[in-house]
């Protein structure tokens, strides 16, 4: 049975940010003021975690390559790229058509999840430079973001899905050697990179 990829609309219905930028009256009493502090600082701490964890989540990763769902995923590639995977696993004409389009749908959900959390940045931002920073709005933007990354998990998931209902046994299995591959070369570069950024010993 064919899975119909969800669209972008209903995934903006679903998650739509809601503007939290209006501070909460200030609180006078010296007593409340550090339980408050506490929580606040709490509360941004979550933010910032969540931010390099949707920096990981989201297509692409941090750099914008590699990882999964970035685009060493075979449905989240660039066009260019995922004509040469098709191409390293001998995909059929029937097979290449409905894998293209899985992944133009796929794009274009992800797209819109993408700004919807440029979206929720841009409302914690605006939360941390008010007066007085609203714990629980911070509270509600964290959950938010939170449920932005679970919402682009389930859409490369699905992605994942569709297209093993149309690759066969083992045209799965070669492409998960060759990501593992482009994967495994991608750390080693970036072992190396680091290692020459390590500064000289005295």
């Amino acid at each position: 049975m064919n899975v119909l990829p969800t669209t972008a609309a209903n995934f903006t219905q679903r998650t739509k940010p809601t503007n939290h930028t209006n501070p909460t009256p200030s609180v006078n009493s010296r007593s409340a003021r550090g339980p408050l502090r506490a929580l606040v600082l709490t509360a941004l701490l979550a933010l910032a975690g969540g931010a390099m964890q949707a920096a990981h989540a989201m297509p692409g990763g941090p750099g914008g390559s590699g990882g999964p769902g970035g685009r060493g995923h075979m449905g989240m590639a660039s066009p260019e790229h995922l004509d040469r995977m098709l191409d390293s696993i001998n995909a059929t004409v029937e097979q290449r058509a409905q894998i293209k389009q899985m992944a133009a749908a796929a794009r274009t959900d992800m797209q819109a999840i993408r700004q919807q959390g440029r979206a929720l940045h841009q409302q914690s931002q605006a939360l941390f430079a008010q007066p007085t920073v609203d714990a629980r709005a911070a509270e509600t933007l964290r959950q938010q973001t939170l449920a932005q990354h679970d919402l682009a998990s389930k859409r490369r998931l699905q992605m994942r899905l569709d297209m093993s209902r149309v690759l066969s046994a083992q045209q799965r299995q070669q492409l998960t050697e060759r990501m593992a591959k482009r994967q495994s070369m991608m750390e080693r570069h970036r072992t190396e990179r680091d290692a020459l950024n390590q500064p000289a010993p005295r």
